[in-house]
């Protein structure tokens, strides 16, 4: 066995499963850019991965590696750091344990990140929004289950993940009504959600009929949705939608934009940046800035809303307000 081999799976077993407990996303990504890479690297010596050495996957290799994504693959800029960023944490890692192979691990680390252009985001209009949730045929099973998801995610900025992932138990109707998931690093998440959310998934739970460890969103068959599903089902009802509302035609829609829609509409209402940023799960407020510049007039009214640094900050808007804002939209 090679060093590489030995330091690959202790990498898996010891430092993510281990020490630092990664979610099975964070393990299927790393595993993913690492068979990538080890099959290009064997590709290009001629050689079975098994063999490979800490020397073979040297600065020029994983350098080619990472223009080999781009070219051949069409990955993006982000993606194509997003793999640097696994390949730097295993040699990282090998750093303390080969100190033989010092020079080449640096000069690995050393491989900085692509630059690339931030675009606007992409969120969809009241008009547009209503033609999306209009979609769904009320009529079926499966068009009352997309209707209340579409909702739920408009409403309340889930992620992909967390919706599909979500149970019967983690819906609360009574006082205070709100939404729990386990988000994105392990967080609790605790939403709001209005009142005509709340009705929708009354009559939804009462239909759905499940066990509270079981599924929200089910397929026919029981199971949980996959998100390539929860995507084929969205991309049907812009489709739809699309017919009434001409102006989706132009823009790219996945489900992630809903969660920029769900942002949108809270800083329309008012709600201040500190409280999207919890609300969405962001780990750092300065990510909530991106919408303020999604919107000019927005980003006008904000602005001009800004008080001189000496000024005491102004009162907390408790939670029954902000559902009210959210009541009006």
């Amino acid at each position: 066995m090679t060093a590489l081999s030995a330091t690959l799976q202790a990498f898996f077993t010891d430092r993510l499963i281990r020490q630092r407990q990664a979610s099975p996303h964070t393990l299927a990504a790393y595993r993913d850019t690492l068979r990538l890479m080890l099959i290009f690297a064997a590709t290009r010596y001629g050689t079975e991965p098994s063999r490979l050495e800490f020397n073979d996957l040297d600065a020029a290799c994983v350098g080619d590696f990472l223009d080999h994504l781009e070219r051949h693959r069409g990955n993006s800029a982000r993606t194509r750091n997003a793999r640097l960023a696994a390949i730097r944490s295993l040699f990282r890692f090998a750093a303390l344990r080969h100190p033989e192979f010092a020079a080449t691990i640096e000069r690995v680390l050393a491989i900085p990140p692509k630059r690339f252009e931030r675009r606007l985001v992409t969120f969809l209009t009241e008009e547009e929004l209503d033609a999306l949730l209009s979609a769904p045929t009320r009529s079926t099973w499966t068009g009352r289950r997309d209707h209340a998801l579409l909702r739920l995610a408009a409403q309340t900025g889930l992620r992909a993940s967390e919706l599909i992932g979500l149970h019967c138990a983690d819906i609360h109707l009574g006082s205070g009504a709100h939404v729990s998931c386990m988000g994105k690093g392990r967080k609790l998440r605790i939403t709001p959600i209005t009142s005509n959310m709340a009705a929708v998934l009354r009559v939804w739970l009462a239909e759905r009929a499940g066990q509270p460890t079981e599924p929200l969103f089910p397929t026919q068959t029981g199971k949980m949705l996959s998100r390539d599903a929860l995507e084929r089902r969205l991309a049907k009802y812009l489709d739809i939608a699309a017919k009434g509302c001409p102006s989706l035609k132009r823009k790219k829609v996945t489900l992630h934009t809903l969660r920029h829609t769900a942002a949108m509409r809270l800083l329309r209402a008012g709600v201040d940046t500190s409280v999207i940023a919890l609300w969405l799960g962001h780990e750092q407020i300065e990510t909530t800035h991106v919408y303020l510049h999604a919107d000019l007039e927005l980003k006008e009214r904000t602005l001009a809303k800004t008080t001189p640094a000496n000024t005491a900050p102004g009162r907390y808007r408790p939670p029954d307000k902000l559902l009210a804002f959210l009541e009006a939209l």
